[in-house]
């Protein structure tokens, strides 16, 4: 079985949503199943530490699980075109599973979501792709074979991706396709290289 870790960062709630929809399609995969992780919030004021399970929603992702996993689906809400602070925290803390290659040659893919059309979404998901880049990780995306990928408010050849407003998440239905979509992808390469040598 190829597990697929479907990591996000989300605020509002549409990050998360897109999340749910990429282990749709993770799970639409005969031999691939999703693990759905989030990551903790980052703040500058010093506070007490954060209890490893959250009050509410997937646990937080561990070292362990991001350095086991057969596949890769990353998500964060997009802050003036680049991934969130807690998402890119988190990245940066991820030195020695690239020190060792536990990542070379796996599958990735990553989502997003903006409260505008033109609120940087692309740029946010080449961001997410560079730390996968110097994992080592084979990138996924949407090719325009994909209908929804001309009608979406949200989403890019890059990536999954939705435009939610202000009062929370409300994706349409093209942008619920497409991260089903990106999940079948990325578990479907997972499926496909589990068990092959790293390269």
């Amino acid at each position: 079985m190829a597990t697929v870790l479907v990591l996000y960062y989300s605020r509002n709630g549409a990050t998360l949503e897109l999340a749910r929809h990429v282990c749709r399609g993770v799970e639409s995969v005969a031999g691939a199943s999703a693990m759905l992780r989030t990551v903790p919030p980052v703040t500058s004021a010093v506070q007490p530490p954060l209890s490893a399970v959250p009050t509410d929603g997937p646990p937080y992702v561990t070292a362990a699980e991001w350095s086991a996993a057969d596949g890769l689906a990353l998500g964060s809400p997009t802050r003036f075109g680049n991934m969130a602070a807690p998402m890119k925290y988190f990245l940066d803390g991820t030195s020695a599973s690239w020190a060792s290659g536990a990542l070379v040659g796996r599958p990735a893919g990553v989502f997003t979501s903006t409260s505008t059309p033109h609120g940087g979404h692309e740029a946010t998901l080449l961001s997410m792709m560079l730390p996968l880049l110097h994992h080592g990780m084979l990138l996924v995306g949407i090719p325009f074979t994909e209908a929804a990928l001309s009608r979406a408010r949200g989403g890019a050849p890059y990536g999954a991706g939705a435009v939610a407003s202000g009062d929370g998440p409300a994706l349409g239905e093209d942008e619920r396709h497409l991260a089903q979509v990106l999940g079948r992808r990325i578990a479907t390469a997972a499926v496909r290289l589990t068990g092959e040598p790293r390269v």
